[in-house]
């Protein structure tokens, strides 16, 4: 009998929606090419890394600059929508839909983290015993992303937000 590869285990690293949103990519909402969601001016001195902190989405290619500070955040989507960022409610440029619904990052970091829970032959959650973080963005997939029946559906959806991205 031989160990499994490593290549097809995953242990679940333990990250949450919240880790994700350092930078986020969505589409400018004057361009509609792709812009940056990212941490906005700090007051003197402060680093404040919390879900409020302010944010600024920047687009290189026309120049749009819009500031967002403490307002109302949108974590939540309808999941036969297209998804958006929670601060300025653009919509992620990493996403693309299929018959069963969308597949969506918020970074290519986000995205790397579904390409290895989807490809993977042997997941391995967080054991029921640990006190430690329990919904994790793997944990919180839609169960049609996380049935084996439908890993090649989902990894071509992968495939095309990935080259969706190099066209940028």
């Amino acid at each position: 009998m031989s160990p499994i590869s490593t290549r097809h285990r995953f242990r679940d690293p333990r990250s949450t929606k919240y880790d994700f949103l350092t930078s986020v990519l969505v589409r400018c909402p004057s361009c509609d090419k792709v812009a940056h969601v990212v941490a906005g001016p700090e007051p003197t001195g402060v680093h404040d890394p919390d879900l409020f902190a302010p944010r600024r989405l920047v687009c290189r290619n026309c120049g749009t600059a819009r500031e967002w500070s403490r307002g109302y955040v949108a974590l939540h989507w309808d999941p036969h929508e297209s998804a958006t960022d929670p601060y300025f409610g653009a919509r992620l440029w990493l996403q693309t839909g299929t018959r069963h619904g969308w597949v969506w990052a918020y970074n290519p970091e986000h995205l790397d983290l579904i390409k290895r829970f989807v490809q993977a032959s042997l997941r391995e959650g967080i054991p029921w015993h640990d006190h430690g973080r329990k919904m994790t963005v793997v944990a919180r997939l839609p169960a049609w992303m996380q049935h084996a029946k439908n890993r090649d559906e989902v990894l071509r959806a992968i495939a095309r937000i990935h080259a969706s991205l190099l066209r940028t």
